[in-house]
């Protein structure tokens, strides 16, 4: 199902991509019969050539264009299926089992796509990293296995390793694009050694590094290089911060040249987690969305050179269009699913697309459109994807009741029409969208908004409760503390907004409160001693304090000099404290009393009652003399 769903307009909406930059019709694609049983995974080659997917018993290898069917594999159990960049090889993974002779399963193996053929396969034990890595000339494929880059030539699979390098420690590497292919290596840090990143030229992999760095706090790395293969960012993670200032632990990034002639780390001038970071297509710049929530997106120089500040907004996924004229920064997973998109030449907005419940997002490849997809089991409702105009308008919706998968065909960059001076404007919406419009129309209603209490109705929120993007005061950390530091202190009328801001004194020292609400004005003295509470039995026209109001500006009383104090006759609970002993002992005799009297009623009725209760009964006579030795009486 995941590939059916996303296939049929995958193909069809690339009629944009070629020499006439037509309008997608969000077709099936003709020819293509979409299989019985539910797909487990689906790929396509890097060049767009090339699509596979993986059945429960098989896995099927068509030609993109015309969906044309060039291999069926019969390869049961099939988790994941990758092609090699020029598609010439196909590897497929699987989970490892024992086998009855006690050999090692081969769960990793590598076809030709050509002929079908099993060429190589090995034992690849995790998910994370399993395939091998090509050069983008496919002249060479590296692993990484304990520790060791082993390096291969697929051309000459039989031959095996004709390369490796041990490096101690090493737990993910990574091999660049470009004519001139390096290899980075990462050690994590591990028994108090520090952690460190590596950069090997691929020919030269027991020469010297190129270029090396070690630093503390990094648990994990991950690895990006630019286009060019030239410089490579790396995110390093702890597992836990010992300041106690984060959950999600500490991170931190470093800029690395392939030929050694720079490196630094990424300063960044906002505490928190670094959510997300991309590199241009052009390889010169990058951004970075960092910081606590709302977080900051920073625009940098390939010698982290500050380039433009895109200010706070909760945001944590920032993506290029390829061109690398647009930039979408987004708030996606517990975020509301807010997509801003920005003009890389004036840096200025284009738009901002509401897209809740989003768990993927990709741009086409003319980058004119966005691909947005709420997939399962992330989420298992409103499945389907959204396909939007990058000017903003939604161009297309397709539902399903369980999608796991969703992508663009691939096509390259050359081979689309570039954009001009402007954003080009929105073709017209498919049917999709029209029928969506019509059934969702949109009913004329207020917006409900955040609860307010009803002593802070009618008044500008408070900038201590607004976030930093509103103009709030920055976050700052708890250090593990479950209540942040405020930056105000809680004596009365210090707290803007509040019910008793602005609080002052009157001539004898009693409280004096003002608050504006509208067209009402409120006054009220002498609220230690309880006076003035209005409560639910308070005549209609009167406000809070018995001030009558006629809906507009109520004249404003004159306070009483001295607040007289009202004595409660009946003590009522949380007033235990105020009564002395015997008058305890009396109250607690007539709740007793009561409750007797309860007893006798279900009696009368004909109702059965347990022993305990009917001893209850017999004790009134006990209660009763008790209740008059104290002086007290039975209401």
């Amino acid at each position: 199902m995941a590939s059916q769903i996303t296939q049929q307009y995958a193909f069809r909406a690339q009629k944009s991509l070629g020499l006439v930059s037509g309008t997608p019709d969000y077709i099936p694609v003709a020819g293509f019969d979409s299989p019985e049983v539910p797909a487990r995974t689906y790929n396509y080659s890097a060049d767009g050539r090339l699509y596979a997917y993986a059945l429960p018993t098989s896995v099927k290898i068509f030609k993109a264009e015309g969906a044309q069917l060039l291999q069926e594999l019969q390869l049961p159990n099939i988790v994941e299926i990758n092609f090699s960049p020029r598609g010439t090889y196909l590897s497929t993974w699987e989970r490892p089992v024992k086998l009855e002779d006690g050999s090692q399963h081969k769960n990793l193996r590598v076809f030709s796509v050509s002929t079908g053929e099993e060429l190589i396969s090995f034992t690849q034990k995790s998910l994370e990293g399993w395939d091998l890595q090509y050069t983008i000339s496919e002249s060479h494929a590296i692993r990484l296995v304990s520790g060791e880059i082993q390096v291969y030539r697929p051309a000459e699979w039989s031959k095996g390793i004709i390369d490796k390098l041990k490096v101690e420690g090493a737990s993910s590497v990574s091999l660049s694009p470009g004519l001139n292919p390096s290899v980075a290596v990462f050690v994590a840090e591990k028994k108090g050694a520090p952690a460190s990143i590596k950069i090997y030229g691929l020919l030269s992999l027991n020469s010297n590094p190129t270029c090396q760095k070690t630093f503390f706090k990094a648990d994990r790395g991950q690895i990006k290089w630019n286009t060019l293969g030239t410089q490579v960012l790396l995110l390093t993670q702890t597992e836990v911060d010992n300041s106690n200032k984060s959950y999600y632990g500490e991170t931190g990034m470093y800029l690395l040249s392939a030929a050694g002639n720079f490196d630094c780390r990424v300063t960044l001038d906002k505490e928190g987690p670094i959510h997300d970071f991309a590199w241009s297509p052009n390889s010169k710049e990058f951004g970075v969305v960092y910081g606590y929530m709302p977080a900051k997106t920073m625009l940098f120089d390939q010698r982290v050179r500050t380039l433009h500040d895109f200010g706070a907004s909760p945001h944590n996924f920032i993506s290029f269009n390829p061109q690398g004229r647009l930039l979408a920064l987004a708030g996606f997973g517990n975020l509301a699913g807010k997509l801003d998109i920005f003009d890389r030449r004036n840096l200025g907005k284009v738009c901002t697309i509401d897209a809740p419940n989003t768990s993927f997002c990709e741009w086409s490849p003319d980058g004119r459109s966005l691909l947005t997809a709420t997939l399962s089991p992330r989420l298992r409702v409103d499945n389907g994807i959204k396909v939007w105009h990058c000017s903003g308008p939604l161009m297309h919706v397709q539902s399903t009741e369980e999608l796991y998968q969703a992508s663009w065909r691939p096509t390259p960059v050359e081979a689309v029409p570039q954009f001009g001076q402007n954003v080009p404007p929105a073709p017209p919406p498919s049917e999709s969208v029209k029928s969506l419009a019509a059934v969702q129309k949109p009913t004329p209603s207020k917006p409900a908004g955040a609860y307010r209490p009803p002593g802070a109705r009618g008044l500008a929120t408070p900038s201590i409760f607004k976030r930093e993007d509103e103009g709030g005061a920055p976050r700052l950390p708890t250090h593990g503390a479950a209540t942040p530091p405020r930056a105000y202190n809680r004596s009365p009328g210090s707290i803007p907004g509040a019910p008793g801001y602005g609080q002052s004194t009157n001539g004898n020292g009693s409280p004096h409160y003002q608050q504006q609400q509208g067209s009402l004005e409120i006054q009220v003295n002498g609220l230690e001693n309880g006076q003035g509470r209005g409560g639910p039995n308070q005549p209609q026209g009167q406000g809070r304090g018995g001030k009558k109001t006629n809906g507009a500006a109520a004249a404003p009383e004159p306070a009483p000099a001295v607040a007289e104090a009202e004595t409660p006759t009946t003590p009522g609970p949380g007033l235990d404290s105020a009564l002395d002993p015997a008058a305890k002992k009396i109250r607690n005799l007539n709740k007793k009393l009561k409750a007797i009297d309860e007893l006798k009623e279900k009696a009368k009725r004909g109702e059965r009652l347990e022993a305990t209760q009917l001893k209850k009964i017999e004790g009134e006579a006990d209660i009763r003399k008790e209740l008059h030795n104290l002086g007290g009486s039975f209401p």
